[in-house]
């Protein structure tokens, strides 16, 4: 392969933070930057988009939901595999010592769109690829799909349309601008990395106790006619109701 067709590479050179970011780790700017120089678009997630949302506990690999379209997955899979990247796999007994190995994987675009998660290392450096969508499940698409067709599940999150409209941008450095998710969105891909699954939310209504009646139900019983102001044939045409001898004089 040319040089001057090789993706730009990821550079360890710290960068100047600006004010109320100097708690995040160089690895993540630096990978953050390196996506930045493939131009590869994308929404940050996961514990990197909680710290630089202020969180200052959060810890972990960067975690991004790539924009769905075929030339950007296949602008990060030349990226990738220019830098060697591997699945990364954490490893340990209980109460130990994790132990990170990274195993060998061919990538291409159409393998990153179809993956829900990928835990991915190349170096020093982790990335975690994560879907956008929410479609209903079993509705992944095929191989056969066209290139530039968004790739989605039933777990995966809200859209990147959608994603991308509620993101606010971040000037992490002179040199590194990013797309950070919305916190509802970030606790989303908290969850669902965590458990597997979308959260549900459902609602449910009571009835008190005291609106509910003590007995079956019993059907109302049939209206009976008011005769009160009916004639008896006996009243006066006037309708005074006087009663009228109607025997015949002798």
């Amino acid at each position: 392969m040319l040089l001057r067709n090789r993706p730009p590479g990821i550079e360890s050179t710290s960068a100047q933070l600006r004010a109320g970011f100097e708690h995040l780790e160089p690895k993540a700017i630096a990978v953050m930057r390196w996506l930045n120089a493939n131009k590869i678009d994308y929404v940050v997630v996961g514990p990197v988009g909680h710290a630089i949302r202020g969180d200052l506990t959060a810890k972990g690999a960067v975690a991004i939901v790539p924009a769905p379209y075929g030339r950007n997955y296949d602008r990060l899979a030349r990226a990738l595999i220019a830098e060697h990247a591997g699945l990364r796999s954490e490893r340990g007994l209980p109460g130990g010592a994790a132990r990170s190995e990274t195993v060998p994987v061919k990538l291409s675009g159409e393998k990153l769109a179809r993956g829900r998660r990928w835990m991915l290392r190349f170096g020093e450096y982790d990335l975690d690829v994560e879907r956008s969508g929410h479609h209903a499940a079993g509705d992944a698409a095929t191989p056969s799909a066209p290139a530039g067709q968004l790739h989605t599940g039933s777990d995966a999150g809200a859209r990147y349309q959608e994603l991308l409209y509620e993101a606010n941008r971040f000037d992490l450095c002179e040199e590194v601008s990013v797309q950070v998710a919305a916190p509802e969105d970030l606790e989303h891909y908290s969850h669902v990395r965590r458990t597997g699954s979308a959260p549900e939310f459902r609602v449910t209504r009571s009835v008190p106790e005291s609106s509910q009646p003590d007995g079956p139900l019993q059907p109302d019983a049939p209206l009976e006619p008011d005769r009160s102001s009916q004639s008896d044939g006996s009243s006066r045409p006037d309708g005074s109701g006087d009663r009228v001898d109607l025997t015949p004089e002798t």
